[in-house]
């Protein structure tokens, strides 16, 4: 790794968050610019809500390259960005900002990236698994509509479903809308719900089951949480966005069962991608040595 270096000309950017002291992105982001031998530096942002709009105008003019952006301000970066990426639009929320040249704001939506990016990296074939049969996600929150997005961009019948119904009919009822919206031309989108207390009995017509919720997290409302997956079809490959503890109740429970299971880590570290590459003009890569420091880095904590 190239020694650590910061002059007056460094590149800037960082994570705007409240808090943001649970974050990842410094440590990896930091790992990258030194392994790179980049002139440049990542800082964590606690900022706010009544503070965004002005922190993030604050950034830009001081000459920061862009920020991620994490709860609660994901709707907020939507907003402030000056044009967003389909992707971002579909999901009603941004978080990565880049501060252009021209004083404009470009935002994205990249967590979904990273998911399936995530999956890829785990030998999983997502377009031959969109063959196989739906993609059942848990939850309806932000990490759902970016997670979905990417999913019917692949070519998934996306279900969800939530243990509050109303939210994932209206999300359903947004995603419709805003696809149709972006790409008027193209087929509808296959997207429906199922009630939480039945979703378990439909586990052998899915193909991908993704947990977007915090069940499961440690420290979290129900940390020993693991459903039953004894419906499942082979073929089933189960997720979980969760990555503390990196081995979920969930997880361990598909592996139990002989599933194909993928964890959260990677997609933490694979939507990190392509900030850095805005922001400080190098392509990354999601290693052995990567994941390694990040995973020795979570059992600090």
């Amino acid at each position: 790794m190239s020694e650590f270096r910061i002059t007056g000309k460094a590149k800037l950017a960082g994570v705007i968050g409240h808090p943001v002291t649970h974050s990842l992105s410094p440590l990896l982001h930091n790992y990258w610019l030194a392994r790179h031998g980049i002139d440049g530096a990542y800082v964590p942002l606690s900022v706010a809500p009544d503070a965004f709009v002005t922190a993030v105008k604050g950034l830009q003019a001081a000459g920061f390259r862009g920020a991620n952006v994490t709860i609660p301000h994901k709707q907020a970066a939507f907003a402030i960005a000056d044009e967003v990426d389909p992707m971002a639009r579909i999901a009603g929320s941004v978080n990565t900002l880049v501060f252009r040249e021209d004083g404009t704001i470009h935002g994205s939506s990249t967590d979904g990236f990273g998911y399936v990016a995530n999956l890829e990296s785990d030998g999983i074939a997502v377009d031959a698994l969109a063959s196989r049969g739906p993609a059942l996600l848990l939850g309806a929150g932000g990490a759902a509509r970016s997670i979905a997005t990417s999913l019917l961009e692949k070519g998934f019948h996306v279900i969800l479903s939530n243990r509050t119904a109303g939210r994932a009919d209206g999300l359903v009822k947004e995603l419709d809308a805003a696809w149709r919206q972006s790409f008027p031309k193209a087929d509808s989108p296959q997207l429906s719900t199922i009630a939480w207390d039945g979703w378990e009995q439909q586990l052998g017509d899915m193909a991908l089951l993704v947990n977007t919720t915090s069940l499961g997290m440690q420290g979290g409302p129900a940390p020993e949480w693991a459903p039953d997956l004894s419906k499942a079809s082979g073929h089933l490959v189960v997720s979980d966005i969760v990555y503390v503890p990196q081995e979920t109740p969930l997880l361990r429970a598909a592996r139990e069962q002989g599933l194909t299971a993928s964890g959260g880590l990677g997609m933490l570290l694979h939507q990190a991608r392509p900030g850095f590459r805005a922001w400080f003009g190098a392509e990354t890569e999601v290693d052995e040595a990567t994941v390694a420091y990040i995973r020795t880095a979570l059992n600090k904590r």
